[in-house]
């Protein structure tokens, strides 16, 4: 364990770990990393450079040879996106928030080795930062050693509706219907993959959204992180 203080949160998609995350990063000055972010990054390189998902050779060269860097939003950046991405110089917070992209981050992120290159990317980012690190295998794949473990969860009807009203408020025409098919289905992927699937370890915090608010929920994170805190301080 190093000298920065590292949260962990695992769990599933539009169980509101990405807007807490930000959040309390806001309120305890640390680094937000979206781990889901990269593997959109793999996906959104993927269709732009015209190649198959399952060409796993041409998709590692290609992750291998771009940089990719994440901040906290600055000055205009701070147009709702939750996270600045920056892939090979250019701005990509938004082009990979397709539900296209999203398909795509599901099927590579079953790619073992691009796991591997993308695991070891966060781990350098954490390295040397306090941080909020969320994804889907967090807590016991990138940072098995943090000082809070958290799984944010949430019922199922409760996750798709949220989802659905995320993509109307940016304009995207889809069914409800539709956001809950994708949803049940990338769950069944991520918990049903044999690379890093996701889970509950046996230290983590499990938190259930779906009767609480966002502010709820921030609360009671910084607040624990604040007292473990002034434990590690005082010792």
């Amino acid at each position: 364990m190093n000298n920065f203080f590292h949260i962990a949160i695992d769990g599933p998609v539009a169980a509101g770990k990405g807007t807490v995350s930000r959040i309390i990063a806001e309120r305890l000055n640390f680094l937000y990393i979206d781990t889901g972010a990269m593997y959109r990054v793999a996906a959104l390189l993927t269709i732009k450079n015209n190649l198959k998902f399952d060409n796993e050779d041409a998709l590692v060269a290609l992750l291998e040879k771009s940089e990719i860097k994440m901040n906290n939003p600055v000055g205009l950046e701070k147009d709702g996106r939750l996270t600045t991405v920056i892939v090979n110089d250019k701005d990509v917070s938004w082009k990979i928030r397709t539900e296209e992209v999203g398909r795509g981050a599901s099927i590579v992120g079953q790619i073992s080795e691009v796991r591997k290159i993308l695991v070891k990317k966060q781990q350098e980012i954490a390295q040397s930062k306090n941080v909020v690190m969320e994804g889907r295998d967090i807590t016991y794949k990138v940072l098995p050693d943090a000082n809070l473990k958290i799984y944010l969860t949430g019922k199922d009807f409760v996750r798709a509706n949220r989802r659905h009203m995320q993509l109307q408020s940016r304009g995207v025409d889809i069914s409800f219907n539709q956001v809950y098919v994708d949803l049940v289905s990338r769950d069944k992927i991520d918990m049903e993959r044999t690379t890093d699937p996701l889970k509950i370890v046996d230290d983590a915090w499990v938190i259930d959204t779906s009767d609480l608010s966002i502010e709820q929920v921030v609360n009671l994170i910084v607040f624990k992180v604040n007292v473990m805190q002034e434990a590690l301080s005082a010792n």
